[in-house]
């Protein structure tokens, strides 16, 4: 009953997070069982480009290490802000939701290749976390207990948490980049003097991932209208 509970639970998160957290799980247990090996999911331009293992191109975004402390505070603010954005400020907008993660992960890995970065996940966790949190400026976090502190710092004290257990601020820094970048030309730039949207989300997604809008010319017929019916006239 408290699988069925768990399950039923998670069948209620939003499409995208849902499916987008279950990768990242079902690749770090492929890991674990020894079905898989990091060496075929990380990041390398050669294999990509040479060896046609296009494949790499999404699972470096999946794999956040083996399972450890790492894994499940990264897998927690995944799940958390990831939902938080989709339930929130990208409602109803499944495909803009999708053309946002397709938008940081062209960009992170280019500019990833700069830095020799192999696994993106951390980046892409940062950036979702960004995003939300200049767009919940009024919000108060409280980070594990001990700090409490406005959202827009956040995507900071991620970065500083990272730095105290000892790994590279690299992939943070590049995830922030990557996330400031997609909330100035989408929330920002829009609103300036001048300025239009330039992040438009292609068409097929649209269709395909969000429901059709209404037509407000659209006349319902007598019968699919609220309220009581008349029988119809007797001949």
């Amino acid at each position: 009953m408290a699988w069925q509970g768990l399950a039923a639970e998670f069948l209620q998160v939003p499409a995208v997070t849902r499916a987008y957290t279950a990768a990242c799980v079902l690749t770090t247990a492929a890991v674990q069982l020894e079905l898989l090996s990091p060496f075929q999911l990380y990041f390398n331009p050669h294999l990509v480009f040479r060896k046609f293992q296009v494949w790499r191109l999404v699972t470096n975004f999946l794999f956040f290490g083996p399972l450890g402390f790492s894994f499940f505070f990264n897998m927690l603010f995944v799940f958390r802000y990831c939902r938080m954005l989709e339930e929130g400020s990208f409602r109803g907008r499944t495909a803009d939701f999708v053309f946002m993660f397709l938008f940081g992960g062209v960009l992170m890995t280019l500019l990833g290749l700069l830095g020799s970065l192999f696994f993106l996940g951390q980046a892409l966790m940062a950036m979702l976390v960004y995003v939300w949190s200049r767009r919940s400026p009024r919000v108060r976090v409280n980070f594990f207990g001990l700090l409490t502190f406005q959202a827009p710092f956040l995507p900071w004290a991620l970065m500083g948490f990272s730095l105290l257990l000892g790994n590279s601020i690299l992939v943070d820094l590049l995830g922030i980049a990557v996330g400031h970048i997609y909330y100035f030309l989408e929330d920002v730039f829009p609103n300036q003097p001048g300025g239009k949207r330039l992040l438009l989300t292609p068409g097929f997604l649209k269709l395909l991932l969000d429901a059709p809008a209404e037509d407000p010319n659209y006349l319902p017929l007598p019968e699919e209208q609220p309220g009581p019916h008349l029988p119809p006239p007797q001949q």
